[in-house]
């Protein structure tokens, strides 16, 4: 099998989190870098982690990296690379996305234009033709100056990996499903712990709970755009990689996963979200305040992304709710809290500072997932089989 440098784009504070999940899947990391993760796969990881990476924003396949200070360079780079090796003579191709952080060569635009240019020049030696006419299938193209090192890479993955394609309706400010992941994965939580999400809207959080419970693989059900790649990725590939995410479904398990919100049309959506993705059996939606949040169960887990102050809640009433956030869980004996918020004051409003803080970007806005940390359970104690 062909061996590809492939490189999985995250939330910017999430890489190691998604650095676990690829190596958990069986492939090499050769690099972590700030919103990115580097690694060794062939075909088939392209298909694995494009279906079973629930951090990942994207799958791309690093065509190559060059050093460019001018447009002079960013052209020749860009015409150097093989180019004919991934895209057939009527294959669509464009500069998708140009991203420049402290480098010469900072115009998207411009940067997009140039290397259209150079690409087109490249086929030209590989096909004779004037003008390609772009009719078939789809290869999107990224491209990330940093330092003024250009990484290019192909996007084999089309629409985020976000997109599970359940969430058709959603709260006013959601929650990116892969970002609801991260903050999971980055607790203790399993399927036999409870959980609970008292600002649940749409429901993110707890269907991707839900759906980890499962072991239900979060792009199983979408499409990719290297899909249409047959020259490139055998479709047989594809078909393995849905037989084995669908042979993995564990549907015998009841975990005790719940979700308030004040909102009674957000409980509804919720339930639809739950029912696209095939988990609705798994969760309890309730329109509840968080006032009335309470539960009798211990060791307990609430994780959450309750409102920032920063566009759809009061201002002036921010700091109340933290307080009522802190007195509700102070309430829940031997809980743990786990909270993403832009609020800068949540700890002094909560009551406590939290045992760890980790800095995450929510899109473009800086946001930090405190971790109010409860005691851990007993353990069970084992029965010896003779019961000596």
């Amino acid at each position: 099998m062909r061996k590809f440098d492939l490189i999985a784009p995250c939330h910017f504070g999430l890489e190691a989190v998604l650095k676990k999940e690829i190596i958990d899947l069986g492939y090499d990391v050769i690099k972590v870098e700030d919103g990115r993760v580097t690694f060794l796969g062939d075909e088939e990881a392209v298909c694995r982690v494009n279906v079973f990476s629930r951090t990942a924003e994207r799958i791309l396949i690093r065509i190559g990296t060059f050093h460019a200070e001018t447009f002079e360079e960013l052209f020749e780079g860009t015409k150097n690379l093989p180019w004919e090796e991934y895209i057939p003579e009527d294959g669509k191709f464009w500069v998708a996305k140009a991203a420049s952080v402290k480098s010469k060569l900072f115009s998207p635009s411009d940067i997009q234009s140039i290397m259209k240019k150079a690409m087109v020049e490249r086929m030209k030696m590989k096909y004779p033709t004037e003008r390609f006419e772009e009719s078939g299938d789809s290869f999107p193209i990224r491209v990330f100056l940093m330092k003024d090192e250009v990484t290019v890479g192909l996007d084999t993955t089309g629409e985020s990996l976000h997109k599970r394609g359940y969430r058709k309706l959603t709260a006013k400010a959601p929650i990116a499903e892969n970002l609801a992941a991260a903050l999971i994965l980055l607790t203790p939580w399993n399927k036999d712990r409870i959980l609970v999400d008292p600002f649940c809207g749409s429901g993110t959080i707890p269907i991707e709970a839900a759906m980890m419970a499962l072991n239900m693989a979060p792009g199983m059900n979408r499409n990719f755009t290297a899909q249409n790649w047959g020259h490139l990725i055998p479709k047989k590939m594809w078909y393995d990689c849905l037989d084995e995410a669908n042979e993995l479904i564990d549907y015998s398990v009841k975990p005790d996963i719940q979700g308030y919100d004040i909102d009674n049309e957000m409980i509804m959506i919720a339930r639809q979200n739950a029912k696209l993705a095939g988990v609705e059996e798994y969760i309890h939606f309730q329109t509840r305040s968080v006032e009335q949040l309470s539960h009798p169960k211990k060791y307990g887990f609430l994780i959450t992304n309750p409102p920032y102050g920063e566009r759809i809640y009061d201002k002036d009433k921010i700091a109340d709710l933290y307080c009522l956030i802190g007195e509700r869980f102070r309430a829940l004996d031997s809980w743990s809290l786990y909270m993403i918020t832009a609020y800068e004051d949540a700890e002094k409003s909560i009551g406590r500072k939290a045992d760890k803080n980790r800095k995450i970007y929510n899109g473009m806005m800086k946001t930090y997932y405190y971790q109010f940390m409860g005691p851990k359970p007993p353990k069970k104690v084992k029965r010896n089989e003779e019961e000596k």
